[in-house]
């Protein structure tokens, strides 16, 4: 079965480039390492709430739940605080209770306050005090995730119509646009109510995202047609993201080991097309497509290194990293169209009909 070349390994050319390569290596090992140290670092900080701690937001949390929510006497309640004990429908939908009410109105009163005084905007509980919108806690970020999410039903059907079913890759760009669906589902839905649960949900699912990615790049690089070895491979990926998830789940949920392990993989998937496009450029007039693409989503992702405090109490770094990855999705399924149809007309990993892969 054949395998694209990623390079030259020609007996001659590795005598003479042994000493070298490891170079290299190491300059990439070195790249990952700093950038998961970074984003860890980052995660800290965002973790490190200084606003919940403030003498100002404890009283009036601690005044609020007293007055408001275990009131008895509601004749001697204001229609506003009768209001703020009741909570509005969308705010019952979306499982608000009185005391996350009075969280969220006492860090607005704080943030407003501070404003007013030219003074530091804390973070609370680990969240930016953004204005919610129908009990969502992040609503930008909640737009973006289904405006991302929506790319990949977008893509959904053209490419089951546009990529043959004979051609080796087409389930697993199917794949692809299915955890693309749920990753962005699970993202709005934790943005929309930050609970123990969603936040699970959403890590793992662009945890699988991720490894996913790495898990179809492998096979379509090295065109590895052949089953059993795509199910030998699945297996490699899938134990790790198990045992990922497992520990996450069961020992400790660590913000600062799961960033790393994620860029991690997300780093080994980019490198993977890199140097496919250094091998291709010549051949394919496409072949630079996804290391531009690779490189815009870093620079996307520098918007959570450069975290700030929410504009208007609506956009944060984090929502506009996740407004910078809408167009990427359409431009990466073009990228995807374009090598299929390349491999298509050149007759590369594609099935005649009635064969078997085994």
């Amino acid at each position: 079965m054949p395998h694209h070349s990623l390079g030259d390994t020609s007996p001659a050319s590795t005598s003479t480039s042994t000493s070298t390569s490891t170079r290299p290596s190491y300059r990439r090992t070195r790249f990952i390492l700093v950038l998961a140290v970074v984003l860890t670092l980052c995660v800290s900080i965002v973790l490190s709430s200084s606003g919940d701690r403030q003498a100002e937001y404890i009283d009036c949390v601690k005044e609020c739940d007293k007055d408001i929510c275990q009131a008895t006497d509601f004749t001697s309640l204001t229609s506003e605080q009768q209001q703020q004990h009741e909570l509005s429908l969308p705010l019952r939908l979306t499982r608000w209770t009185c005391l996350d009410n009075c969280r969220y109105l006492c860090m607005q009163s704080v943030t407003e306050n501070a404003i007013q005084e030219n003074q530091s905007v804390h973070q609370y509980h680990g969240k930016w005090p953004f204005y919610r919108l129908l009990g969502m806690q992040e609503p930008a970020s909640v737009l973006f995730s289904l405006l991302n999410g929506y790319m990949h039903v977008l893509a959904w059907p053209r490419l089951k119509r546009a990529i043959p079913e004979g051609y080796y890759m087409r389930p697993f760009y199917l794949g692809y646009a299915i955890v693309g669906m749920n990753t962005w589902l699970w993202s709005a839905v934790y943005h929309s109510r930050d609970w123990p649960v969603t936040e699970k949900l959403d890590y793992f699912s662009a945890g699988t995202s991720i490894m996913f990615g790495l898990f179809y790049t492998v096979i379509r690089i090295t065109r590895m047609v052949n089953t059993r070895s795509q199910m030998i491979w699945g297996i490699v990926c899938l134990v790790p993201l198990l045992l990922h998830i497992s520990y996450l789940s069961f020992v400790h949920f660590d913000y600062g080991y799961n960033m790393a392990a994620t860029a991690t993989i997300g780093a080994i998937h980019n490198l993977w097309w890199i140097c496919w496009s250094f091998a291709n450029w010549r051949e394919r007039p496409y072949a630079w497509e996804p290391t531009i693409l690779g490189l815009l989503v870093t620079v996307a992702m520098c918007l959570e290194i450069l975290d700030f405090a929410p504009l208007w109490g609506i956009l944060d770094a984090h929502s506009l990293w996740h407004a910078a990855t809408i167009p990427l999705a359409p431009l990466w399924y073009r990228f995807l169209f374009k090598d299929t149809e390349w491999e298509v007309r050149n007759k590369k990993g594609v099935m005649r009909s009635g064969s078997h892969r085994d």
